[in-house]
C-alpha cells in the first residue's frame, strides 16, 4: 500500500503490483559460483544463458543436469557441465554475490575481463522500418513490466520485426541471459533478426551478444565507449538510443573519448538514459 502525494497536497491511498527481487543462488557442479538478486521466473532459460554467458559451456547440450528449488525468500538453481567444462568452472570459481548477471563471475583481472570475442558469423536483415515496428510493439510484450513498471525487457525480433519471444527481469543482464537461454533450449537461432533490449548499451550486454552470435542489438539507451569497442571488434551492429520516432546508428569507426566523455552524440529524443 502506498500514498500518492500531489504537488497540491493531495494525499490518496494506492495500491500497484511491485516486481520480485529475489536472492538466486547458483550452484554448479557442487560449487557455489554466484549468486544473483532476479525475478524469479524463468530460471532454467536464466541458468542455460547464464551458463553461455559465462562460457562455462559452449552449448545446451553440455548443461547435464538442472535442479531448481524455489523456497519463501530465495532459490537455489543447481547445475551439472560435463567435462573439460568442469574444469573452466573450477579455475573460476569463487562466492561472488552480485545484483545481476554481468558476465564477469570469477574474472580476478583485467586480462580475463577483455577476454577475445569470437566474430559475430550471424547477419541481419532488419531494417530501420523493421526495428521501429519492434520497438512500437515491446510494451505488449512487457507484461510484468506494464503491472510494474521496475523490470527490463529483452526480446528476440525477426527481419520484419516482429518480436518472436522475450524475457523480462529486474536486472537488465538477468533478462539478456533469459532470453539467449529461452532460445538456445527452443532452437532458435537468429536468423536475420535481431535483439531488443530496454537498457543501456553496456560492454557486458555486447559480451552476450556476440558470444550469443546475434547480428545486431538494439537499445532504448546510450552506450559506452568500451560497448561501442567491443562491439567493433567483434562485428557486431549496434543501433542506440533507439525510440519510437529516432534511433543512432553506431559507427563502425573508433569511439571518438574526450574529455572524459565517450562516444559524442549528437542530441537524442527526450528519455530515460
Amino acid at each position: 500500500m502506498f500514498t500518492r502525494v500531489g504537488a497540491d497536497g493531495s494525499r490518496v491511498p494506492e495500491q500497484r503490483w511491485i516486481a520480485a527481487e529475489t536472492p538466486i543462488a547458483f550452484e554448479i557442479n557442487g560449487l557455489g559460483y554466484a549468486v544473483l538478486l532476479a525475478t524469479p521466473d524463468n530460471l532454467g532459460d536464466l541458468a542455460l544463458g547464464f551458463a553461455l554467458s559465462e562460457r562455462l559451456i559452449d552449448t545446451p547440450s553440455e548443461l547435464l543436469d538442472l535442479d531448481i528449488f524455489v523456497r519463501e525468500h530465495d532459490a537455489i538453481v543447481r547445475m551439472t557441465v560435463s567435462e573439460p567444462h568442469a574444469a573452466r568452472l573450477r579455475g573460476r570459481v569463487r562466492h561472488r554475490a552480485t545484483d545481476s548477471s554481468c558476465g564477469l563471475c570469477g574474472i580476478e583481472n583485467l586480462e580475463e575481463l577483455l577476454r577475445p570475442l569470437p566474430n559475430v558469423t550471424a547477419r541481419s536483415e532488419a531494417d530501420d522500418e523493421a526495428i521501429f515496428a519492434a520497438l512500437n510493439a515491446l510494451s505488449q510484450a512487457q507484461q510484468l513490466n506494464r503491472a510494474t513498471h521496475a523490470v527490463h525487457a529483452a526480446a528476440f525480433c525477426d527481419g520484419e520485426g516482429r518480436i518472436v519471444m522475450a524475457r523480462e527481469d529486474v536486472g537488465r543482464h538477468n533478462a539478456f541471459d533469459k532470453l539467449i537461454g529461452a532460445m538456445a533450449a527452443a532452437g532458435e537461432a537468429w536468423d536475420g533478426g535481431f535483439a531488443l533490449l530496454t537498457s543501456r548499451c553496456s560492454f557486458e550486454l555486447v559480451e552476450k551478444a556476440v558470444l550469443a552470435n546475434c547480428p545486431l542489438m538494439v537499445t532504448v539507451s546510450a552506450p559506452t565507449g568500451l560497448a561501442l569497442a567491443r562491439a567493433r571488434d567483434a562485428g557486431l551492429a549496434l543501433k542506440v538510443v533507439a525510440r519510437p520516432d529516432a534511433l543512432l546508428e553506431a559507427s563502425v569507426a573508433s569511439p571518438d573519448l574526450a574529455g572524459g566523455l565517450e562516444a559524442r552524440e549528437a542530441p537524442s529524443p527526450s528519455g530515460p538514459g
